[in-house]
């Protein structure tokens, strides 16, 4: 089989998966009581069922798993099934701490030691795995070779290089599964990131010839896509964080996978720019304003978009929509040089402050 032919195969089952496991998931979350009351963080007025990520997180291991053995497969031998399974195995890792949370609760001390040990473990694996080039791009970038030759990251760092490679990979995964919990605020908003940040990683996979990367993508977006029709009927259903975490999990692991394969920085972190800069700019405005930080609040510009009579989908859209084009202008430094790129980079800051001022441009509705 082809990378695409594997590809669309582990896309489709986990579309498929995600689409109908939540049948099977929603009696169960009922029985249990898994509930999200309204609080001074919520954008919704009554209790509505959550944790209809556990049937993300289920469809996302089933479509990886069956990817990463195809992959496997003698007749097949393309390289990065162990990637891939890191991958998966990570992403789910995170899920499965936030199916905790949903189900008895943490305590801070312990949800952040387990963040950590997850994050400690994906990174030190993909590292190894890189350094004895599986998943790497061995000469050329595929299709996109027009400024950009493709070599594992790791290739030729010394060992305190790794070191710093393997702190910076803690605290990023670390950090992006929190940003992803914080940005869950709407109907909508995490779908669409899963959905974009998934087709995002396929659309680098395949232009930089990295195959398990083109099926890591499609899995996700296909997961995170067969949750929206959950999420956006009339009944509604949230992720909770066992699908926030996940989403969490699942992008930033994929991410620095692909850094340590050799995909260029910006194509690796379009899809997080959004998220990243709202979460970090409304906590340094609290910081600053003498207010708590972790205390919960209704301050993300996506929420201030909302509460200026905008519904849900419209917010989450616009929010979706600068993401896709961060996503683009990432992606187009697959083709550029040195020059390029920076351009590529400030274009992205630009997208990034316009959308931080959506709330105090757009007209408010009625």
């Amino acid at each position: 089989m082809t990378p695409i032919a594997i590809a669309a195969v582990a896309g489709a089952v986990t579309l498929l998966l995600s689409l109908a496991l939540p049948f099977a998931v929603r009696p169960l979350l009922v029985r249990l009581g898994v509930m999200d009351v309204p609080n001074a963080r919520s954008s919704h007025a009554r209790p509505v069922l959550r944790g209809l990520g556990l049937a993300v997180l289920l469809a996302l291991a089933a479509g990886g798993g069956l990817g990463a053995a195809l992959l496997a497969l003698p007749e097949n031998a393309l390289p990065g099934a162990t990637t891939l399974v890191i991958v998966v195995a990570g992403s789910a890792l995170a899920g499965a701490l936030g199916l905790a949370e949903d189900l008895r609760g943490l305590s801070v001390r312990a949800r952040s030691a387990l963040l950590i040990a997850i994050a400690l473990g994906a990174s030190l694996a993909l590292i190894l795995s890189s350094r004895e080039g599986d998943g790497s791009v061995p000469v050329v970038g595929g299709g996109a070779a027009f400024g950009w030759t493709g070599a594992a990251f790791t290739a030729g760092l010394p060992w305190w290089g790794l070191a710093l490679l393997a702190v910076y990979a803690v605290l990023f995964i670390s950090s992006y599964i929190n940003v992803a919990n914080f940005m869950d605020g709407l109907n909508g908003i995490s779908g669409f990131h899963g959905v974009i940040a998934g087709l995002a990683f396929a659309a680098a996979g395949w232009l930089t010839a990295l195959p398990w990367l083109l099926i890591a993508g499609l899995v996700l977006a296909a997961g995170f896509g067969g949750f929206l029709p959950w999420n956006l009927s009339r009944r509604g259903a949230f992720l909770g964080d066992v699908g926030s975490y996940l989403l969490g999990g699942a992008v930033a692991v994929t991410s620095f996978a692909a850094l340590v394969s050799g995909v260029p920085l910006l194509a690796a972190i379009g899809p997080m720019v959004i998220p990243f800069g709202d979460v970090a700019v409304t906590l340094v405005k609290r910081v600053r304003a003498g207010r708590r930080w972790d205390e919960p609040h209704k301050e993300h510009a996506y929420q201030r978009i909302q509460q200026l009579g905008y519904s849900h989908l419209q917010a989450s859209g616009l929010a979706a929509g600068c993401t896709l084009l961060v996503s683009l202008l990432g992606l187009g430094s697959l083709f550029t040089g040195l020059i390029g790129t920076i351009a590529l980079f400030l274009g992205g800051l630009a997208v990034l402050v316009c959308y931080l001022l959506l709330p105090r441009l757009l007209p408010e509705r009625s």
